[in-house]
C-alpha cells in the first residue's frame, strides 16, 4: 500500500534542543538560537540510560518514557540516540502520524527502510509476508504475526553485528499492524543485544501496558532545575517575567524554552492573567501564535506538512504551490525554521514537537484546510489510498465517487490482512454516499469489521445509524444476529441463547452456507458455553443439518458438537474417526475438527487433529488462532497425560493469548497450568493460577470457565489426597444451582467425583455420579468415557467384584490413558493391602509408583512410593530430571533441537528469533549438565517422552 512513498515527514519532539536564549531590548526580546547539551534535572534517568546499556552484554530491554506534553521525553530519546551512537550502536526509529494512522505497516516500513536490503535473506515465507505487507509485490494477506517474525529477524540479524537501539515515538499515531508487530518485538529483545526504547504521552494508552515493561516516568523539573534551564535559554530575561515563567511552567521543560519566546507586547497581558490556560493549550497558543507573524508561502507550507507526515519535502513544495498558485520552495520554510518551528533537511521537514503540528491544523480556517487537502490529493495521486484520504477529508457533503474509491481502499485492506483501515473507509464511505440502501450496506460491513477487532462500542454506533436506513430483511437479520451475538458474557441465558438460534435458523434460509455456517458456529458455541434448552439445541442441529453441506464437513461437526454433545456425540465421533489429521490441509479446518472432537470427549481423536492445525498454523504465521488451538491442545493433552506436551503448549498458549488480547484464553491455559502443577505437586502454584482466574471471571457473573476454575483445585485436591476437599470443589461443577456449573466440563470430572466421594464417605453421592457416567458413556459411545467408567466402576464395588473390575481395567479398558492407568494401580494396590494381601499389593504399587513418576504425577507418585514401602517394599524418591531443571519454553526448545531442527527452524515455530534460540540453548547446556548440542537427545529420552506438537 506504500508503493512509490516518498521520503517521509517524521515528527519528533524536540524539547529540548536547539533553546532559545532570550534577553529583552526595546519593546520586545531579542531571541538567539544556541544549543545547550545538558539536561537539566534528568540525573536520575540518565542513569536508567546507562544502566540499560551497560547491561547489554548478552540481553537486550525494553523502557517506556511516559510523561506529559513537553516534559522532555524526546529530549531523553535524542539522548539515548547520542550515547547509542558513541557506543557503536545501530539505531533505528520510527514515528507515528495521524493520517497514517490506519495505514497497515506505515510505520514498521519507515522502522525497516534502512535495512530492506536484507530481506533476501530472509526465509521465503517471511520475505513473502514483508513484501506484500509494504505493497511490494502482491499476493494474499499476510499474517501480521508472520510478518512480525520477519521484522524480528531483521533486527536480530543487525543486532548480532553490533548492538542496536530501537526509537518508537508518537506511539497514539501508529497503525495497528505496526503496533502489533513492535508488541511482538519488544516482547523478544532480553536474550538479544537490542534496546527498545518508546515514548508516550500521559493520557494515552500503549500498545504494550501488559507487557510488565519497566517504565520510567519523567516529573516536572524541581524548582533548581528549572531556573537553571530557563536561565540557560533565556539569560537576560526581566527579573519580574523570570518569576513569571517559572509560574506559569510549572517545572515542565519546554514551556520553560517557550513561553520565553512569546513574550511580545501582545501576549505579556495573556501571560499575566489570574486564571491561566492549561500548559499544553497555552504553548499550542503560544506556537500558533508565533505561526500567525509568519509569511503567507510558509504558513501554506506547514499546513501540508502537518495535514499529511507521511509526505516528502518535495510533495509538500508541490501542494503548497498547488494552495499559493505559485511556485514555493524551500526557501519559504526559512522563515519557519528561524522562528524553531522546523527543521528542514534534503528530504524532510520536522516538527519540534507534535505541539506545532496540532497548532497550525487546529488554527488554520476550514476553507484553508480543504484547500490543502485538495491539493495534497492532487500531489500523490500514485499513492491512491493517501489521495483518497485527503479528497474525503476536502469533502463537507456527499460525493458517490470518493465514496467509491474508498469502497475499493476497503477491499484492499481486507485483502492485505488490515481490518481496522478497512473499517475506517467503509465508515467514510457511508458518510460520502447520498443513497441510503448504500449507506447501510457499508455500515453492516464496518460493523460487522469492528465487531470482529473487538470495538463493540463503535460497532453497536454503526448498527444503531443503519438500522433506521433501507435494509433488506437478510441485511436486518444479520444486522440483529450480530448486534445480539457480540455480547458473549450473557450467553448463560437460555432466552438470549435461544433468540440467537432463531435468528441463526432464519439466516440460514436466506444466506447461502458459508455465512449460514459461520453464525451458526457461534450460536452452537454459545450452547456448549451457556445453558440453553433442549428445544434450543434441537433448532441449532436442525439448522445446520438443512444446509447443503458434506457431513464430514468441519464447520458443521463443530455446530452438532457444540450444540448438542451428548445426542450427536456418537455421530460426530463416527465420522471424525473417518478422517486423517493431515498436517498439510487447511488448520483452521483441522481446528474446528479438533475442537468437534474435544466437546464429545474424544480427547484421543482430538489431540492428532489439533497438533496437526498448531504445526499448519505456525506456519502461517496465523498468531491468534494458534493461541487457541495450543489451549485445546493442552487440555487435551491433559486428559491423556501427556504432561510435557500439555505444559509446552499451554505456557506457549499463555503468552500468545496475552499478546493477541485474548484475555479469557489466555485463562483458559493458566488453568490449564494450574491442573499440571497440582498432578505435579506444586499446589501453591496450582492455587495461586485457579485463584487469579477466578477473581477475573466471578465479576461477569456465571461463566463456563469458572468450571474449569473448580475443576483444576479437584484435580490439586485429589493429587494431594484430600478427598474430602476435593469432592466438594468437583461437585459444584454439576450443581445447576451454582455459578460454576457446566455439565459438559462436569463430565471430565465424574470419575474424580466418584472417587473423591468414596474415599471421602459421601458413598451415595458416589453411586450417584456414577450412574450418570455409565448413562453418558452408553449415549456418546466415546472412548475416554468408557476409560473412566472402567476407571470409577472398581472404587464402588463390592469386595467380591472388585478384584474383576480392577483387572479388567488394567487389562483393556485404561491401556491408552496413562494417567488413569497409574492411578488405579494405586487404589488396586490399597485395595490389595486393605484385604490383607500385602505381597500381592506391591506388583501393583511398584507399577502405580513407575508409571506417576514417569508422569511426574508427583504427590501421587510419592503417595504410591509410601504404600509401596509400607507392603515392605523400597523405592528411592524420584530424581529430578530435564521436567524440573528448564523452564517449559527451555523445554520445547531442547526437544525440538534434539529432533535435529536447527535454530532457524525452532525460531520459525516458535516465533522467536534464531539468535534468541541460541541464547537459550547456550543457557540450558548447563542446567542438563551437557556441553554441546549432540548431548540433548540422550539426556531428554532417560527424562521425557517425545510429545512436543
Amino acid at each position: 500500500m506504500h508503493t512509490g512513498r516518498q521520503a517521509m515527514v517524521t515528527l519528533v519532539d524536540r524539547a529540548s534542543v536547539p533553546v532559545a536564549a532570550i534577553g529583552t531590548g526595546g519593546t520586545g526580546p531579542v531571541v538567539a538560537e544556541r544549543h545547550v547539551s545538558q539536561l537539566f534535572g534528568r540525573e536520575r534517568e540518565l542513569a536508567v540510560l546507562s544502566e540499560l546499556f551497560e547491561n547489554l552484554g548478552g540481553h537486550g530491554g525494553a523502557l517506556l518514557i511516559t510523561g506529559e506534553a513537553g516534559i522532555g521525553k524526546s529530549a531523553l530519546v535524542a539522548e539515548a540516540r547520542r550515547r547509542a551512537e558513541q557506543l557503536g550502536m545501530s539505531v533505528l526509529s520510527t514515528s507515528g502520524a495521524p493520517l497514517e494512522a490506519q495505514m497497515p505497516f506505515a510505520g514498521l516500513q519507515r522502522l525497516l527502510r534502512p535495512r530492506m536490503q536484507e530481506v533476501t535473506a530472509l526465509p521465503e515465507p517471511q520475505r513473502e509476508a514483508l513484501s506484500v505487507a509494504f505493497g511490494v509485490s502482491g499476493g494474499p494477506t499476510p499474517d501480521t504475526f508472520l510478518v512480525a517474525l520477519a521484522a524480528l529477524n531483521l533486527v536480530a540479524d543487525r543486532a548480532g553485528e553490533a548492538p542496536l537501539l530501537l526509537v518508537i515515538e508518537n506511539v497514539r499515531w501508529l497503525d495497528a499492524a505496526t503496533r502489533d508487530v513492535l508488541a511482538f518485538m519488544a516482547r523478544r529483545v532480553e536474550m538479544a543485544p537490542i534496546v527498545f526504547l518508546l515514548a508516550v504521552r500521559d493520557g494515552y494508552a500503549t500498545f504494550l501496558d501488559d507487557a510488565g515493561l519497566r517504565e520510567l516516568r519523567l516529573e516536572t523539573l524541581d524548582d533548581a532545575s528549572a531556573k537553571a534551564l530557563l536561565d540557560a535559554g533565556a539569560p537576560g530575561l526581566r527579573s519580574d517575567l523570570r518569576r513569571r515563567v517559572l509560574n506559569e511552567a510549572r517545572g515542565n521543560p519546554l514551556a520553560l524554552v517557550e513561553l520565553p519566546r512569546a513574550l511580545d507586547t501582545r501576549e505579556r497581558g495573556e501571560l499575566s492573567a489570574t486564571a491561566p490556560l492549561p500548559l499544553t493549550e497555552r504553548l499550542e497558543r503560544a506556537f500558533a501564535g508565533r505561526v500567525a507573524e509568519l509569511p503567507t508561502a510558509t504558513r501554506s507550507l506547514l499546513l501540508v506538512a502537518a495535514l499529511d507526515e507521511g509526505a516528502g519535502l518535495s510533495e509538500i513544495l508541490a501542494a503548497a504551490s498547488l494552495v499559493e498558485n505559485r511556485p514555493v520552495t524551500v526557501d519559504d520554510l526559512a522563515p519557519a525554521e528561524a522562528a524553531g518551528l522546523v527543521s528542514v533537511n534534503r528530504e524532510a521537514a520536522r516538527f519540534r514537537h507534535p505541539l506545532v503540528r496540532a497548532a497550525i491544523s487546529s488554527t488554520a480556517a476550514l476553507s484553508v484546510r480543504r484547500a490543502a487537502h485538495q491539493a495534497l490529493a492532487q500531489t500523490c495521486a500514485a499513492d491512491p489510498e493517501r489521495s483518497v484520504w485527503h479528497r474525503a477529508a476536502e469533502l463537507t457533503g456527499p460525493d458517490e465517487e470518493v465514496a467509491a474509491d474508498l469502497t475499493a481502499v476497503a477491499e484492499r485492506a481486507l485483502r492485505q490482512g488490515a481490518p481496522a483501515w478497512a473499517a475506517a473507509a467503509l465508515e467514510r464511505a457511508a458518510q460520502l454516499t447520498e443513497l441510503a440502501s448504500s449507506r447501510g450496506h457499508l455500515l453492516v460491513r464496518a460493523a460487522e469489521i469492528e465487531f470482529e477487532l473487538g470495538r463493540s462500542e463503535l460497532a453497536r454506533r454503526h448498527v444503531a445509524e443503519a438500522k433506521s436506513l433501507e435494509l433488506g430483511q437478510e441485511e436486518r437479520t444479520q444486522l440483529t444476529f450480530m448486534l445480539d451475538a457480540s455480547d458473549q458474557d450473557s450467553w448463560s441465558s437460555a432466552d438470549r441463547l435461544a433468540a440467537l438460534a432463531e435468528l441463526a435458523s432464519e439466516l440460514t434460509t436466506a444466506n447461502g452456507p458459508a455465512t449460514a455456517l459461520k453464525c451458526l458456529l457461534t450460536v452452537a458455541l454459545g450452547c456448549w458455553l451457556g445453558k440453553p434448552t433442549q428445544e434450543t439445541r434441537d433448532l441449532v442441529v436442525a439448522a445446520v443439518e438443512r444446509l447443503p453441506v458434506a457431513e464430514d464437513d468441519p464447520a458443521r461437526l463443530a455446530v452438532l458438537a457444540w450444540a448438542d454433545p451428548v445426542k450427536q456425540g456418537a455421530f460426530v465421533i463416527d465420522r471424525i474417526s473417518q478422517l486423517t489429521p493431515d498436517a498439510t490441509g487447511d488448520p483452521v479446518a483441522l481446528h474446528l475438527v479438533g475442537a468437534a472432537a474435544s466437546a464429545v470427549w474424544a480427547f484421543d481423536l482430538a489431540l492428532g487433529f489439533l497438533t496437526s492445525a498448531v504445526d499448519g498454523l505456525r506456519a502461517q504465521g496465523r498468531f491468534g488462532l494458534l493461541a487457541q488451538a495450543l489451549v485445546a491442545q493442552s487440555w487435551a493433552a491433559i486428559h491423556l497425560a501427556q504432561e510435557t506436551l500439555a505444559l509446552s503448549a499451554a505456557d506457549e498458549a499463555a503468552r500468545l493469548a496475552r499478546e493477541t488480547s485474548q484475555a479469557r484464553w489466555a485463562l483458559a491455559a493458566d488453568l490449564a497450568i494450574s491442573v499440571l502443577a497440582g498432578e505435579r505437586g506444586d499446589s501453591e502454584i496450582a492455587a495461586a493460577l485457579a485463584d487469579r482466574a477466578e477473581k477475573e471471571l466471578l465479576p461477569i457473573g456465571p461463566h463456563a470457565m469458572l468450571s474449569l476454575v473448580q475443576f483444576a483445585r479437584g484435580r490439586d485436591a485429589i493429587a494431594q489426597q484430600r478427598y474430602s476437599i476435593g469432592f466438594d470443589h468437583l461437585r459444584r461443577i454439576l450443581d445447576p444451582r451454582d455459578i460454576a456449573y457446566h455439565p459438559f466440563v462436569g463430565a471430565w470430572a465424574l470419575a474424580d467425583l466418584v472417587e473423591a466421594a468414596a474415599c471421602s464417605g459421601n458413598i451415595d453421592k458416589a453411586r450417584l455420579y456414577l450412574e450418570q457416567l455409565e448413562s453418558l458413556a452408553a449415549a456418546t459411545s466415546g472412548p475416554f468415557l468408557r476409560a473412566t467408567l472402567s476407571y470409577a466402576r472398581p472404587l464402588l464395588s463390592p469386595d467380591y467384584k472388585a478384584e474383576e473390575l480392577y483387572q479388567a481395567a488394567l487389562s483393556a479398558g485404561l491401556s491408552d490413558w496413562p494417567g488413569y492407568r497409574g492411578r488405579l494401580l494405586l487404589n488396586y494396590g490399597r485395595w490389595l493391602r486393605h484385604q490383607r494381601r500385602v505381597a500381592d499389593s506391591r506388583a501393583p504399587l511398584r507399577a502405580a509408583w513407575e508409571n506417576l513418576d514417569a508422569l511426574a504425577f508427583g504427590g501421587l507418585a510419592e503417595a504410591a512410593r509410601q504404600e509401596l514401602r509400607a507392603s515392605g517394599e523400597t523405592s528411592m524418591p524420584r530424581t529430578p530430571d530435564a521436567r524440573d531443571r528448564l523452564t517449559p519454553q527451555e523445554l520445547q526448545i531442547a526437544q525440538l533441537a534434539a529432533r535435529g531442527l536447527s535454530n532457524r527452524e525452532i525460531g520459525r515455530r516458535l516465533y522467536l528469533s534464531h539468535r534468541t534460540i541460541g541464547s537459550h540453548l547456550y543457557r540450558l547446556f548447563p542446567k542438563l549438565g551437557i556441553s554441546s548440542r549432540s548431548e540433548l537427545a540422550g539426556v531428554l529420552s532417560s527424562a521425557v517422552p517425545d510429545e512436543v506438537g
